[in-house]
This record gives C-alpha cells, sequence and structure tokens, in this order.
C-alpha cells in the first residue's frame, strides 16, 4: 500500500481493488516460498526451541502436503498477479527467484542474507507501484531499502546477542559480529532519516505537515533500536505491533502523513 499511498491515489476505487488483489498475490506468493524454505529446513526447526512448533517441523502438515500447497499457491499468486498487471507478475517472478536463491545459497552468505531479506520487503513495495501504476521516486526506494535492512539486521541481532539466542541453529549467523550489527543498524537509521528527510522537504504540498512527520520518524527508530539493544526483535511484527511507544508513534506519523496528503494539497 505504501506507493499508492504516498502517491495520493490509493483511494480511487480501481486502484484499490489492485491494491487489494496485489496483496492476496503476494500473500500466495510468500506462503508458497515460506512453505518450501519450512521443508528445507525440517531438521534444523526441529531443534529450535520455537520453530519446532511449525506445522511442518512437528509434523502437522506432510512434506508432500506442504510442496503441492506451495506449487498451487505460486501458480495462483502469479495468475492474479498478470491479471493485475504483468509488470505485478514481473515483480512476483522477481520475488519467487529471490527467495527460492535465498533457500538455497544466500542465506549461507553474511551480509548477504540480510540483504536479501531486505530485497523481499522491498520488492512488495515495488510490487505496490507496479499494480497500480504509480511510478517510484529514488527517495521512496531508499527510505524502503534502508528501513528494510534496518529491521532486518536487528532480527540478526536478537538471534545472535538477544532472547532467541539460545535456539540458534544456522552456523553461518555465528560469523556476524555484535558491533559490526550494530553498525549495520546506525547506517540503516541514518540512511532511513535523510532520505525521508529529503523527500518531506521537496514535497510540494502547502504546511509542514510531512516536515513535521520526521519527528516520529527519527522518534520510532530510536525507540526500535533501543529494543533491539535490549535483546528483542527476533519478530518485528510482534514488536511493532505490541510496543505501545511504538503503536503511538506510528499512529502520529501517520496522522502527519495523511495530513500533507489529504489538508496540505
Amino acid at each position: 500500500m505504501a506507493a499508492p499511498l504516498a502517491g495520493g491515489v490509493i483511494a480511487e476505487a480501481s486502484v484499490a481493488l489492485h491494491v487489494a488483489a496485489g496483496i492476496v498475490a503476494f500473500c500466495m506468493l510468500s506462503s508458497a516460498t515460506y512453505l518450501l524454505n519450512d521443508v528445507r529446513d525440517i531438521e534444523q526447526d526441529r531443534l529450535h526451541h520455537h520453530k519446532r512448533l511449525r506445522p511442518i517441523a512437528s509434523g502437522a502438515l506432510s512434506v508432500r502436503t506442504a510442496i503441492v500447497a506451495a506449487i498451487c499457491l505460486a501458480t495462483a499468486g502469479l495468475a492474479l498477479a498478470a491479471a493485475v498487471r504483468l509488470e505485478l507478475a514481473a515483480v512476483g517472478c522477481g520475488y519467487l527467484a529471490l527467495t527460492g536463491a535465498y533457500s538455497v545459497w544466500l542465506r549461507h552468505v553474511v551480509l548477504v542474507d540480510i540483504l536479501a531479506i531486505a530485497a523481499g520487503f522491498v520488492l512488495r513495495a515495488v510490487a505496490g507501484g507496479a499494480a497500480t501504476d504509480v511510478p517510484l521516486s529514488r527517495w521512496f526506494l531508499v527510505v524502503t531499502s534502508c528501513s528494510a535492512v534496518f529491521v532486518v539486521a536487528g532480527k540478526r541481532h536478537a538471534e545472535l546477542f538477544g532472547r532467541a539466542r539460545d535456539g540458534l541453529t544456522r552456523a553461518t549467523l555465528r560469523l556476524y559480529s555484535e558491533r559490526a550489527l550494530q553498525w549495520l543498524l546506525a547506517a540503516a537509521a541514518a540512511g532511513t532519516v535523510v532520505a525521508y528527510g529529503i523527500w518531506a522537504f521537496r514535497r510540494p504540498e502547502h504546511g509542514p505537515w510531512y516536515e513535521l512527520s520526521i519527528i516520529p520518524v527519527v522518534m520510532w527508530l530510536g525507540r526500535y533500536g533501543e529494543l533491539v539493544g535490549r535483546g528483542a526483535g527476533e519478530a518485528p511484527e510482534e514488536l511493532i505491533l505490541y510496543d505501545r511507544a511504538l503503536l503511538v508513534l506510528t499512529v502520529a506519523w501517520m496522522a502527519l502523513f495523511l495530513g500533507g496528503l489529504y489538508v496540505g494539497r
């Protein structure tokens, strides 16, 4: 939803329909990749304190059923994406290629594994532009990329040096140092703030809406970094949804962003 929202066109009926269909398509594609990844990691997951409860690792879902479901979901997802726009299907193919390469090879290469996961998030944002024919600015892509690296680096930090370290099962992850991940977190946060600030001050809307929205962005990154430093971050979605400070800052940013979008014009 990010690209059509930033472009101010998400309220249009045809755009909203394409966004909804794109979300469904990418849910299918990502579900297919997660199923195949869990099939590949079945033995490692059974040794993990939390992942052993996953359907495939626990035996609740058979390997054969998972593979058949993954193939069906990938096929249906690409078909739906193509029905929306061929450009969306092309992004979907790129996403499947990236996640497939990650499962087989990229996950075993230090730093590249972080960039590959972050690229998966960026492709989701690009898919929003492809589905709705909204052009993406360089600043949109930089902000999306840096923020994705920030979240993924936080996840790695939690897996290695936080509350989740006792369940570590992949040897490649042990090659990371805490200092290197902290530097990566700082660099990604700085890149996000700088790129977002440049984008906000270049917006043509009247009023300080976008400029003021920089404040909750900076505070959000600081709060998230603080929680990562305490050992959290293994499950970013849980951290974002259940930490009250992050929720308040998210709401504040949304209010300012929407103010610039609909009031500042």
